[in-house]
């Protein structure tokens, strides 16, 4: 299931799934949150969240905590993203138009809130030198299981090199997912394949993808396609990078796997 949302988001938080309602069945709440210079948003909610900025300038405040963070790019520039325990207020103030991915699960684990800066994130290239540079993407984790095993949460970021493809070979995992996207230029475009269902993925599309389904991604030549990945833990199994590869596709994880045109 996709979701397109083609005007700019309002003001504020824009729901997209809800532990109890819309897309449920992704067990969690995801939404984006938009601000410009001397808006303010604030959040109380008796949840764990992370709050990822996309892109802009805003000030967090949290636990008599202030912090202005600036991001121009999310394609060149590593995340910045604040993660609270629950009952935690947020409050965020725009200094400029500014966007946001918000991430909320259960959690009753008090933990210390951390924001995470440029620096406390590694960005890798996956896919290199492997069939054909067919897959090279960008990944960057913020938050999972290693870097916080407290938390009910993963996040992170991806972005498809231009014409290439990501969450691939095909595999699925038992907890559900969702990928928020943006593209550069933002007229680009996508597929992002949900079990045998292909859906066209635009700028700010969201893909819900269900519960040990396959969900491999890829761009169009020429638009690099950046999306944000939020995984909950769920009571039957947390995500500890475990991945179930489909088994016709699995001779692709060969380490001397050819393909045809590498000659």
């Amino acid at each position: 299931m996709v979701e397109h949302q083609k005007e700019p988001y309002a003001y504020g938080y824009n729901a997209i799934t809800e532990l109890e309602g819309k897309h449920g069945d992704m067990r969690m709440d995801v939404g984006i949150i938009r601000v410009k210079d001397g808006f303010s948003y604030e959040n109380h909610e008796a949840k764990e969240r992370a709050i990822l900025l996309i892109e802009g300038e805003v000030t967090f405040e949290w636990d008599g905590y202030r912090e202005t963070m600036k991001r121009v790019s999310c394609f060149d520039d590593n995340p910045v993203c604040l993660h609270v325990p629950r009952d935690t207020k947020v409050v965020i103030t725009g200094k400029d138009e500014s966007e946001l991915c918000y991430e909320a699960v259960e959690n009753d684990n008090m933990f210390e809130a951390k924001l995470y800066g440029q620096e406390d994130t590694v960005s890798e290239v996956f896919g290199k030198d492997v069939l054909g540079n067919t897959s090279n993407r960008t990944v960057r984790t913020i938050i999972d299981d290693d870097i916080a095993p407290y938390s009910n949460l993963v996040i992170g970021e991806v972005i498809n090199h231009p014409g290439k493809s990501s969450s691939y070979p095909p595999h699925y995992h038992v907890q559900p997912e969702v990928y928020h996207y943006r593209f550069l230029p933002d007229t680009g475009y996508g597929f992002s394949l949900i079990g045998d269902d292909a859906y066209k993925v635009e700028h700010r599309s969201t893909s819900c993808i269900r519960s040990n389904v396959v969900h491999p991604q890829c761009s169009a030549p020429g638009y690099a396609m950046y999306y944000v990945w939020m995984i909950p833990h769920i009571e039957e199994k947390r995500w500890l990078k475990d991945r179930t590869f489909e088994e016709k596709h699995v001779w692709l994880l060969d380490e001397d796997v050819e393909v045809w045109g590498e000659k």
